[in-house]
C-alpha cells in the first residue's frame, strides 16, 4: 500500500544488541493515523527494536475517546497488518475489563517488571507533548525506576520543560549519550528520536471527520473504511 511506504520508508533488520530492548508505544490511539505510524517505524528503525503498541482503555490523562476501546483496538490491528515490527499489546484493555480501574502507565510497567524481571531494559515511547505533562501522571516520580524514555517531538511540538520545573530538575541527568545505553541498564534513561517525523494529531483528525473536511489521507485506507462504516466521530455511513 503506498500509504504504508510513505510511513515506513527503509530499515535495518531487528536484530543486534538493541532489539534486547523491549519497547511500548502507549496512547489512546484515537484513532491511529499516519502521525502515529511515523513515530513507531522511527523508534523500531532508529532502535532497532519490535514497538509494541498499548491502547489505553480508561485514560486518566484526557476526556474519554471517541471510539470504544474495541473499536480502537480494531483500527490498531488494521493499520500494525501492513508493519512488519509493530505488535498490538492488549494488555491496559484486558485490566480494564478485569478490575474496571483507570488505566495508568505505571501499572502497565509495574506488570512488565513482573513479566521481564527486574534487569531487562524497558523503554516507553511517547509524544514530546504527552512527555511535557508527565509530572502530571499517576506516580509519576515512580516511572523512571520501571522504564526509560523514547521522546517523540511531531513538527509543532517542541521539547520544552520551562513550564514543567519539576519534570525539568527530574530529568536534567538522564538524557543518553547514545541509544546503546538504554540496553546497558533496565530504567531510568531519556532518548529523543533523531528521524523527522510527520505532524498529524487525533484531535485533527477527528476535527476533519467533524467537519467535513478532507481526512481519509491522514489515516491507511483500512482504518478510513472502518472508520466510515462504523460512523465514527461524526463520520457519515456508507449507504448500504
Amino acid at each position: 500500500m503506498q500509504a504504508a511506504h510513505a510511513v515506513d520508508g527503509p530499515r535495518s533488520p531487528v536484530s543486534g544488541p538493541r532489539s534486547l530492548l523491549h519497547l511500548y508505544y502507549g496512547g489512546t490511539f484515537d484513532p491511529i493515523h499516519l502521525g502515529h505510524l511515523s513515530i513507531a517505524c522511527a523508534a523500531r528503525d532508529e532502535l532497532g527494536a519490535v514497538v509494541h503498541l498499548v491502547p489505553a482503555a480508561d485514560p486518566p490523562h484526557r476526556p474519554a475517546p471517541g471510539a470504544t476501546a474495541t473499536q480502537r483496538a480494531r483500527m490498531l490491528e488494521l493499520a500494525l497488518a501492513d508493519h512488519s515490527g509493530l505488535v498490538l499489546d492488549g494488555r491496559e484493555l484486558r485490566r480494564a475489563t478485569q478490575s474496571g480501574a483507570p488505566s495508568y502507565t505505571v501499572d502497565s510497567l509495574r506488570e512488565l517488571r513482573a513479566e521481564l524481571g527486574p534487569t531487562t531494559p524497558v523503554a516507553w515511547l511517547l509524544g514530546a507533548d504527552a512527555f511535557v505533562g508527565l509530572s502530571g501522571w499517576h506516580q509519576w516520580e515512580a516511572l523512571f525506576e520501571l522504564a526509560h524514555f523514547v521522546i517523540a517531538a511531531r513538527p509543532g511540538t517542541p521539547l520544552d520543560l520551562t513550564a514543567a520545573p519539576q519534570l525539568a530538575a527530574a530529568v536534567q541527568d538522564r538524557w543518553a549519550a547514545s541509544a546503546s545505553e538504554m540496553v546497558a541498564s533496565p530504567a531510568g534513561r531519556l532518548w529523543r528520536l533523531h528521524q523527522p517525523l510527520r505532524g498529524e494529531s487525533a484531535s485533527a483528525v477527528r476535527s476533519r471527520i467533524a467537519t467535513d473536511g478532507a481526512w481519509q489521507a491522514l489515516v491507511s485506507p483500512a482504518v478510513a473504511a472502518f472508520i466510515a462504516q462504523e460512523g465514527l466521530y461524526g463520520s457519515v455511513r456508507p449507504a448500504s
